[in-house]
């Protein structure tokens, strides 16, 4: 196995557990969950739509039926983690730090995707080389 597969499938599993031991935080501690949104200054809605978030994301990856399905999850994932270090850092409480390694697993899981996966992402910039 290539540095690029190991890379690529450590740091994707990695970002997986992340997504979904937070969606099941989110299900398992809801109360707790919805008093932190209340700090942020969230509505309690998002929860419901995060959890679903936090579970479709790491499915799309990880199975990758469709590479613009992937791709979507990612910039979805993209943007969640940049507003959650946002969030933490202006709330001052000191979450942005988990935030900022599931960012750095996401940029390495996002750029050595084409050298791990048989069908390579389009959106991933070529320096970075494909399988191919």
């Amino acid at each position: 196995m290539t540095p690029y597969r190991i890379a690529y499938w450590v740091s994707t599993a990695l970002l997986c557990l992340i997504y979904l031991g937070g969606a099941a935080a989110y299900i398992m501690q809801r109360p707790m969950v919805e008093e932190g949104f209340a700090n942020f200054g969230y509505p309690s809605y998002l929860i419901t739509v995060l959890i679903v978030a936090k579970i479709a994301a790491p499915l799309a990856i990880l199975s990758r039926v469709s590479v613009p399905l992937s791709d979507l999850a990612y910039a979805g994932m993209f943007f969640h983690l940049l507003l959650a270090i946002s969030a933490h850092l202006n709330v001052g409480d000191g979450g942005f730090f988990p935030a900022s390694v599931g960012l750095v697993l996401l940029l390495i899981s996002f750029f050595t995707q084409n050298r791990a996966r048989k069908t390579p992402s389009p959106n991933v910039p070529q320096q970075f080389g494909s399988l191919a």
